[in-house]
């Protein structure tokens, strides 16, 4: 089982909207993927965040059966619109994949 986590802090201001609410649309857009992407078998989303280092705006937790199905996730159009998106509000990301 692949665990695959990002952490992203959201500039003040983009696309015409806040970091809160740009956070929102990130969570949005990326749980309407869930039962969209054969490959992701769970995915949760908050920006509901009280602790963290670094600091974060929106933090993503999914989970694939192989590295394969994470690389076809990453690559499926779907996730790229999702992407495209945040390449615009994003200021900075973090992420870890490891294997259980």
């Amino acid at each position: 089982m692949i665990k695959h986590i990002v952490m992203w802090t959201l500039k003040e201001e983009a696309a015409g909207a806040t970091a809160a609410e740009n956070g929102v649309k990130v969570k949005e857009m990326l749980e309407n993927l869930n039962g969209k992407i054969e490959t992701l078998k769970h995915i949760e989303v908050s920006v509901d965040i009280f602790a963290a280092v670094p600091d974060c705006n929106v933090i993503l937790y999914s989970e694939f059966e192989t590295k394969e199905d994470l690389e076809a996730y990453q690559i499926h159009p779907l996730h790229q619109e999702c992407v495209a998106f945040v390449k615009q509000v994003v200021s900075g990301r973090s992420v870890i994949d490891y294997v259980i």
